[in-house]
């Protein structure tokens, strides 16, 4: 979700545990092609509460207009994909600190996390180290907020999202600069198009770009109920799909 209105309050939170806003190490750019056929490995999903958006205004949501005057509550959502050869984060939702500084509104805009991605991690007897890949639909603040909480996981991002954060010439303010700095630590996995993390055609990431420049979705081949589609932002609501509608 692209809350710019918000963006400073929050990631001004975030300041203390930033280191700058220098570019991640490596930008090697690999591709794993998909088998011919997929296979369903034994997946397994599971969605960790990243924060809660409350909007008073859902105007700026619709090119049309038509959601002028309308409240909604959004969920931030993160999900943890477990395979046999490893365990994947996708989406890295509102910055950590919230949990502590507690609800921040601005404008039309409140935010608010009640647990940290290390402490959901706990609850299910996992740490940070347990996580070997981490991905983000896109780059706003809401679903990078708490890559620091993860620095030691290789980051598989696609080219034109990272160019958007860290290319010449990308136009960031300073303060989401500071959140871009979290993924400073992490190795990185760049790819085009997509990429086949497992290499079994069961966890697919494929760009969707629109709302950034690299946005991305994840497919995950589920073994009971099939392809399972993640869209981060690509539809802020059901409704828009169906709709048509787009932010404005």
């Amino acid at each position: 979700m692209r809350l710019i209105t918000i963006t400073a309050a929050v990631s001004a939170l975030a300041l203390a545990s930033a280191c700058g806003s220098e570019s991640p190490a490596s930008t090697e750019a690999t591709l794993e092609s998909p088998p011919e056929t997929q296979q369903e490995a034994a997946l397994e999903v599971d969605v960790l509460d990243c924060g809660t958006i409350e909007v008073s205004d859902l105007d700026a949501f619709s090119s049309a207009g038509d959601y002028a005057g309308e409240t909604d509550t959004f969920t931030d959502s993160c999900f943890l994909v477990r395979h046999p050869d490893g365990n994947l984060l996708w989406d890295l939702g509102l910055p950590g600190v919230l949990a502590i500084a507690g609800p921040q509104t601005q404008q039309i805009f409140t935010v608010s996390l009640e647990q940290t991605i290390t402490e959901q991690l706990a609850d299910r007897g996992m740490s940070p180290d347990d996580v070997d890949y981490v991905s983000i639909s896109h780059s706003h603040f809401d679903h990078i907020g708490q890559a620091d909480q993860v620095a030691g996981s290789t980051w598989l991002v696609s080219q034109k999202e990272l160019d958007a954060m860290f290319g010449e010439g990308a136009e960031i303010a300073q303060e989401q600069q500071a959140l871009f700095s979290l993924f400073a630590p992490m190795e990185q996995k760049v790819f085009e198009d997509e990429l086949d993390v497992f290499g079994d055609g069961s966890v697919v990431i494929f760009e969707t770009p629109g709302h950034t420049p690299g946005h991305t979705s994840l497919q995950l081949m589920m073994p009971e109920t099939g392809p399972v589609l993640l869209t981060g932002d690509l539809y802020h609501r059901a409704e828009s799909r169906e709709l048509k509608r787009v932010p404005r």
